[in-house]
Order: C-alpha cells, then sequence, then structure tokens
C-alpha cells in the first residue's frame, strides 16, 4: 500500500505498521463520487464495534472527513446528526444509544505526548476512534488498526480507496459487509443506506436498507460457536432444534407464503454466508403503550387457527437443490427447554443448585407432562408466536393482516403451543377478558373449519389440556432462558419480564393435568 508523503512529519501510518498489518485485498475499491463514499463508510460502520481504530489516510481534500461524516450518521443512525471537523479541537465524542464514538484529526497535534491529555488512550479502548492524520501519532496505533487509504482516482470525484488491516480482526467483518452490499446490487438496492435493528436473543444482526423510498431487511447470520455439550454428545441448540443455518428462514417463509400466510419473501440470498435480503413487512405493532390491541390478538389467534387447519410438510426442497427438514418438537427437545429452569433460574433466583434427588423429581414430573403433551393434535409450530414477532400488515396484504417473522425454528408440534405463547406473552401483560377471547376466537375458527380424512374435529377439552400443558413448559423454560441471558451474556434487560412469565407458570400449573408437576413447585416454594 502506497504511503501519503504528503503527511505533516513523521512517517506514514502504512509504514508504522508495517509488519503489523496484512493486506485484506488486494483489489482496490473505487468510489465515483459521495454516494459511493457513503455506502463504503455504511457498509463499515455496520460491523465496528468498541475498541475499533480506524485510520483514515489521505491528502488534503481526499474526503476523510466526509467519509467519518457517512460512517458516524450511519452509527447515530441520524443524517442530520451535525459531525463537524475536529481540526481545531482535536477530538470530537459521540455517546450514541449502541456505541460511543471519538472523531480524532491530528493534524494540529504538537507532539505525540499530548495523545493522552486529549483522551486519545481511553478512547482506544472504550469506542470506535476515527483518526483522520493517522500519521502524526503511528506509535499510539494499535498493532490491530484498519487503514483506509484513500486516493485521487481517474476524475476529479473518484476515489480509490485501500482497506488493511490484522486479518483476524477486520478480515471476516469486510467480508461480510462487502457482500451485503453485493446482495443489495442484487435486489435492486445498490445505493441504500444500512441502519442497525435491534436484533433478536441469538448471533443473528438486522438491518434496514433503504433506497428511492423502498426498503428491505438485511439479515446476517453468521455461524455461532459451537456451545457445550449438553447430552448424547449434543448440544442445547442441536436438542432444541435451534436452527443455525439461513436455509430454514428461506424453507418456512418460502412455505407459509406458499400457503397465503404473511412472511418476508427472500430478495436475495448468500446461502453459504448467512445472509439474506428479506422483504421489509414493517413496523406497525400489535401492541400500544405496552398493551394489547385487542383485535390485532384476535386476528393472531385466528390466524394460529388457520394454520393449524392447513396440512405442512416435513421437508421443504429449496430452489437450489438444498432441503430443509422441519423436524419434530419432540420429547427430547421439551425436556430440554424445560430443564433451563433447574439448571439457570434456580441458581439465579435461589442461589442454589438443585439436589441429585430433586433433578430426577423434576425431570420425572416434567417428563410424564411432556409424555402427554406428546398426545395433541400437531401442526407447524412457529414457536415465538408472540407480540416482538408480529408485524400488522395494511389492508388486502393477503390472507391474514399478520406479518410473521423469525419463524426459522419452526417445529411439528401442539397447535396449541402458538396460542399458549400468544396468550402468555413474556413481555406483554395479556388481560385475562382478552385471553378468553382470543381461546374462544381460536376455537371458533376451528370449529367452522371443513373436516377432511385424517384430520379428526376440533376438541376445545383436549386443547385447553394441551394449551396448560404448553404454557407450563413455555413459560418454565423463559424463566431458565431469561436467567440464562442475564448471567451469561449480560443481558440484563430481560429480568424485567420475570415477574409476569413466573406468574403465567403459576396459572398455567393450576390446571389439573400438571398436578404432579405443581407440587414439586409447592415443595420448594418456588413460586410463592
Amino acid at each position: 500500500m502506497t504511503g501519503d508523503d504528503s503527511a505533516p512529519g513523521g512517517p506514514t501510518v502504512e509504514a508504522g505498521l508495517a509488519g503489523e498489518t496484512i493486506r485484506l485485498s488486494a483489489e482496490t475499491i473505487r468510489l465515483a463520487d459521495e454516494a459511493d463514499t457513503r455506502a463504503l463508510a455504511e457498509d463499515l460502520a455496520a460491523v465496528v464495534r468498541p475498541g475499533d481504530v480506524i485510520a483514515l489516510s489521505g491528502d488534503l481534500g481526499m474526503g476523510k472527513s466526509a467519509f467519518a461524516r457517512f460512517l458516524i450518521r450511519a452509527l447515530a443512525g441520524d443524517d442530520a446528526l451535525e459531525v463537524p471537523s475536529p481540526t481545531f479541537t482535536l477530538a470530537q465524542t459521540y455517546a450514541l444509544s449502541r456505541l460511543t464514538v471519538a472523531h480524532f484529526d491530528l493534524y494540529r497535534l504538537g507532539d505525540p505526548g499530548e495523545l493522552s491529555e486529549i483522551g486519545f488512550d481511553a478512547a482506544t479502548r472504550e469506542a470506535v476512534v476515527l483518526v483522520e492524520w493517522p500519521e502524526r501519532a503511528v506509535d499510539a496505533l494499535p498493532p490491530d488498526t484498519l487503514v483506509v487509504a484513500i486516493r485521487p482516482g481517474d476524475g476529479p470525484t473518484v476515489r480509490q480507496v485501500t482497506l488493511a488491516g490484522d486479518k483476524a480482526a477486520w478480515g471476516d467483518r469486510l467480508d461480510r459487509t462487502r457482500a451485503i452490499r453485493r446482495l443489495l446490487v442484487q435486489a435492486g438496492l445498490g445505493p441504500a443506506r444500512r441502519r442497525h435493528l435491534q436484533g433478536d436473543a441469538s448471533n443473528r444482526a438486522y438491518e434496514r436498507a433503504t433506497a428511492a423510498g423502498e426498503s428491505a431487511v438485511v439479515m446476517n447470520w453468521p455461524p455461532p460457536p459451537p456451545g457445550p455439550v449438553i447430552a448424547d454428545g449434543l448440544t442445547y441448540a442441536a436438542l432444541a432444534h435451534i436452527q443455525t443455518r439461513a436455509t430454514a428462514v428461506v424453507a418456512v417463509n418460502e412455505t407459509l407464503r406458499a400457503k397465503g400466510f404473511r412472511a418476508a419473501a427472500v430478495r436475495a440470498a448468500d446461502l453459504d454466508r448467512g445472509l439474506l435480503v428479506l422483504e421489509d413487512l414493517g413496523a406497525e405493532p400489535v401492541v400500544a403503550d405496552g398493551r394489547p390491541i385487542g383485535a390485532r390478538y384476535i386476528a393472531a389467534a385466528e390466524t394460529l387457527a388457520d394454520i393449524a387447519g392447513e396440512d405442512w410438510p416435513t421437508t421443504v426442497a429449496l430452489a437450489d437443490g438444498r432441503a430443509h427438514t422441519v423436524p419434530p418438537y419432540d420429547a427430547r427437545a421439551l425436556l430440554t427447554e424445560v430443564t433451563l429452569f433447574l439448571d439457570w433460574y434456580l441458581p439465579y433466583a435461589f442461589d442454589r443448585t438443585a439436589g441429585a434427588g430433586e433433578r430426577a423429581d423434576f425431570l420425572g414430573v416434567w417428563g410424564a407432562a411432556i409424555g402427554r403433551l406428546g398426545r395433541a393434535e400437531t401442526t407447524w409450530t412457529l414457536r415465538d408466536f408472540h407480540s416482538p414477532n408480529l408485524i400488522w400488515q395494511p389492508q388486502g396484504a393477503g390472507r391474514t393482516r399478520l406479518g410473521l417473522v423469525d419463524v426459522q425454528d419452526t417445529v411439528i408440534g401442539p397447535a396449541a403451543y402458538d396460542v399458549a405463547s400468544l396468550a402468555t406473552d413474556a413481555r406483554v401483560d395479556v388481560p385475562a377478558d382478552l385471553k378468553a377471547a382470543l381461546l374462544d376466537a381460536y376455537a371458533a375458527r376451528r370449529q367452522a373449519q371443513p373436516a377432511r380424512p385424517g384430520r379428526p374435529a376440533f376438541d376445545r377439552v383436549a386443547f385447553e389440556e394441551a394449551f396448560a400443558l404448553s404454557a407450563a413448559q413455555r413459560n418454565a423454560k423463559i424463566l431458565g432462558g431469561f436467567a440464562r441471558s442475564a448471567r451469561r451474556d449480560g443481558k440484563t434487560t430481560y429480568l424485567a419480564h420475570l415477574p409476569r412469565v413466573k406468574a403465567a407458570l403459576a396459572e398455567a400449573l393450576s390446571h389439573p393435568v400438571l398436578g404432579p408437576v405443581r407440587l414439586w413447585y409447592e415443595r420448594g416454594t418456588i413460586l410463592s
């Protein structure tokens, strides 16, 4: 990589990091204009994280400040954010919602010793750091600094940009974000603006990409790290049938769409990398001011009735020749999930672990309850059918006005399970009268479905038993899962929902079919 001989004094940043940086790509990126510059800055903003240092190298007028401005605005999600050049102040800090950005301009730095006075060392540990004129502080740059070298191109607005940095630190991230840009081009959204979207509890990341009034959602799903072996030589994900590949998203979404349900269409895909550009279903929720919108919850229950009335495949063939098998929500999976209560919630709430006898009793009573649930009517169970994953759609959007997201973990399981997920929403209080109304709406819809061979008439009593069993299993699992997220992953926001989930579990355990399970909890005064 060519050094910047016009830098004011000292070695070039490239020379200073020689031997420490590894060229990520011999390809030089040609930026035709400001729009291309913004796109590259946003591609980089999509993958930065605290502790990253980005050195912007180039002569006067090459667009270093513009590049920094685009990157900071992308991280802020605010195109109007004022981002002045810190030429005279040397440093400007932005405390954004997700992270802090520190923007340094070292052109007027008198002595490298002044860096500590302007907070440079602390920023490199805690913030995303952008450095203009990094040649003035080469010795202070971490070895995994990403160098963005901007050089003149073959026209007045054209720039040539080369990225270089430690391959372990930057290689995969840059490869993935550039692959996303190529997918956006393939989807007809090449110049799209990219903005972070709140993700879920997995290692998936999401963005909203917009261009010319059109938008799409990008899913970035890198292979998750392997978890510890839990039983039978398998990880929790394998035992509980948690999907790890984007093929599941394509298979489930496209099958739901073929049946007339509203799941996101796939606009472009790189399945090997786990990258998808999906139809944007919007952001209109089924809750308002933290409370369920009754009509929308009723519509959700009716959608579940329609799903239960369909025949669903166990294997879905994809257009590229791959196939996705929809696994059964079998007893091992259900018991593996509910054991989260024992392994994570009990230590969190009571600062103790279960003894051998207590554990054996737990597995025994839950095993029997889950065995009974295994005799219930089955369908495609979307598994997390609750308010965060339900998007209200414009009139006439399809068979239902409910958009369905986060459905890749669909299994063949109890038809009552998703109804229990909706009625005992972990994040929203569902009033008793609304809960009763949505159960009635579900039952009425099921009873109105025409009979057909191989499918018995809807049995309300059997459904209510399966509903109680599903609600108990699900809420016990969630208590353990939320405690695990807080203790293991530091995601403490989930803890606010524990009282609601605990109350839902206690209510479910009041059903006679769960008597032995209820006694286990009462013996330990665990839900008191």
